[in-house]
């Protein structure tokens, strides 16, 4: 098993449906209350894609794309128009979009995050996919391009370990790695150049 870092071309994508999906446990007591509890310490996303595919040249290309993953073995990056920046989808990212940390003024590497958050709660997520050259940092508001990242785990590290007690910030893009949760395409021809295939499952995978 591998991780492939390639992305699900573009145009393969467009019409795909999914989101966010969490498991929560209810247990009804004789009383009437409820007990709720989750197994998962994070969501996992599910998507279908292919559906809305007619050209016969895109279903050749999203088949060659599925043997060279050779069905559910090995995982790739995934576009999820709903949800790949830091930011809002029709925002721009920016450098003080997400809190990264706050330094100890030992340390220089900071995990890619997105936070998740209303007044009543939040949820952070780990972003290991981040897309390349799109990572822009910066230290108590300021921007700065003293640091590298890795694109193929989300660790941001800074030349220089930040001053202890400042805060840490940055925008990005994203991908999801996923992998195919089935091992068969099915393809319907309706003429010489054009036809139907049905929907192929993503599940998103743990890095």
């Amino acid at each position: 098993m591998a991780f492939h870092e390639v992305r699900l071309p573009t145009r393969l994508a467009f019409g795909s449906t999914g989101g966010v999906e969490r498991r929560t446990e209810v247990v009804t007591l004789g009383s009437g209350h409820e007990r709720r509890s989750t197994p998962w310490a994070a969501g996992r996303r599910r998507y279908l894609i292919g559906a809305h595919l007619r050209s016969l040249d895109d279903m050749a290309t999203l088949t060659a794309f599925f043997e060279a993953r050779r069905g559910r073995l090995h995982g790739f990056r995934f576009r999820d128009f709903a949800d790949f920046k830091s930011c809002g989808p029709r925002g721009s990212v920016g450098p003080n979009d997400q809190r990264l940390g706050i330094a100890d003024g030992a340390g220089a590497g900071f995990s890619l995050l997105k936070r998740y958050e209303d007044g009543a709660g939040n949820w952070e997520r780990a972003i290991d996919k981040p897309v390349e050259g799109s990572v822009r940092v910066a230290v108590d508001g300021v921007e700065t391009a003293a640091f590298t990242v890795d694109p193929t785990t989300g660790l941001v590290v800074m030349d220089e370990p930040p001053e202890a007690g400042t805060l840490v910030t940055a925008g990005f893009e994203f991908d999801t790695p996923v992998r195919f949760d089935t091992d068969r395409i099915e393809v319907t021809l309706d003429s010489f150049d054009a036809g139907r295939m049905a929907a192929l499952p993503l599940i998103e995978i743990r890095i």
